[in-house]
């Protein structure tokens, strides 16, 4: 945490917003004579803008945007794209509200130390982004929908050391999962560096023999591990902190804000949620590949058999066998290899400063539609009459 009695005259504050898109000194909120004249834009489709473009060294310090709520395949085609020190290729580019710890399209209210959605539509990031020399933010319409955005991000301009990481941020989506393969949250970015944490979502596939799909472990292969890692959980919801399964919830360091799901289903549809590894640190040397399992639980009512036989002629018992219950409603209990739809948006710093994969929104925006179970809010039944 930053001392908030230390005063360092060589950080100066600089704000970026569409009152002022150059962050020049003394240069803000000139539009119709300083009275509000131009605190936000409409954004077209397909349209691309700049929200910073910036000499360094420096440090962004806090971004906030807003736009209005729309169905969830719209809100997930709007890319957020950062590029350091002149580079043609971005180092950090995702979907917006993903970037926010906001999965599926399907912002919810939630605070964490590092971002927050203020009542699901006020969304800040307080992730340092230093920068060496250049820093540029770009943000792409890439919907069929024009909507009006506000945003400010604050950010100081001053020395930064010379050994600082630089943030990077990929999304990785698997729609479905490959049977028995993990999911990979993050790989490829060389070191030194750190995983700062991720934001993830889950779109449950329906499969009537499981009772819950959380039982894969998170593991962190840390430069020379092979085979096996030195980081591994004990199953997704203990990866978030909370255990016997995982409703909504959120703490400074980890929750999930989004378990959604039709009503009385055994099992949610949609769920998202955020680990940052700030108290824990998560340093490498040269390489980290970060992968999610994909098992779930399986209770088999007494006199269905049938279910576990079917499992286990698949060849997918996970864990070394099912577990005989002797008396009780169940007869037997196990965990097995299943899929679902998963996606994630990793946190990196790096020394370095390298290219990413650039985020493919059709892909991200596939069969997330709103289910006949949802229902849009009122703010976006009321908005959607002006846009």
């Amino acid at each position: 945490m930053m001392d908030p009695a230390r005063i360092d005259p060589t950080q100066e504050v600089r704000t970026l917003s569409f009152e002022n898109p150059d962050g020049a000194s003394g240069c803000a909120g000139q539009a119709a004579n300083g009275r509000k004249g131009a605190p936000s834009r409409m954004i077209a489709p397909g349209e691309r803008i700049v929200l910073g473009d910036m000499d360094g060294p420096g440090r962004v310090r806090h971004f906030w945007l807003t736009i209005p709520p729309m169905p969830p395949e719209v809100m997930r085609r709007v890319r957020l794209e950062v590029f350091y020190d002149g580079a043609s290729e971005p180092s950090l580019s995702v979907p917006c509200l993903d970037f926010f710890g906001t999965p599926h399209g399907r912002p919810v209210a939630f605070t964490s130390s590092l971002v927050a959605a203020q009542e699901g539509r006020g969304f800040n990031c307080w992730i340092p982004m230093p920068f060496r020399r250049r820093i540029r933010l770009e943000l792409t319409n890439e919907s069929d929908r024009r909507f009006p955005l506000y945003y400010q991000i604050t950010l100081t301009l001053g020395p930064v050391v010379e050994d600082i990481g630089i943030l990077h941020a990929t999304f990785r989506r698997e729609n479905p999962t490959e049977l028995r393969r993990d999911f990979v949250i993050t790989d490829g970015l060389r070191g030194p560096g750190r995983f700062l944490g991720a934001s993830i979502g889950v779109r449950v596939l329906p499969d009537p023999a499981f009772t819950w799909y959380g039982e894969g472990e998170v593991k962190m292969f840390i430069d020379d591990d092979d085979a096996f890692p030195t980081w591994c959980g004990t199953g997704l919801e203990d990866y978030v902190g909370t255990a016997w399964g995982m409703g909504p919830h959120h703490t400074p360091w980890q929750g999930s804000p989004l378990v959604l799901g039709p009503p009385d289903a055994t099992l949610p549809e949609f769920v998202g949620f955020y680990r940052w590894h700030l108290p824990d640190p998560i340093a490498f040397r040269e390489r980290i590949r970060v992968t999610l399992q994909q098992i779930g639980a399986v209770a088999v009512p007494r006199g269905e058999s049938a279910i576990r036989q079917a499992l286990e002629a698949e060849g997918r018992v996970a864990g070394g066998r099912f577990h005989d219950i002797p008396e009780g409603p169940l007869e037997a209990f196990g965990i097995c290899e299943r899929q679902d739809d998963v996606c994630a948006t990793a946190f990196l710093y790096c020394h370095e400063i390298q290219p990413v994969e650039r985020v493919d929104l059709e892909h991200a925006a596939a069969d997330i539609e709103r289910r006949d179970w949802e229902e849009a809010s009122p703010f976006e039944r009321a908005l959607g009459l002006l846009f």
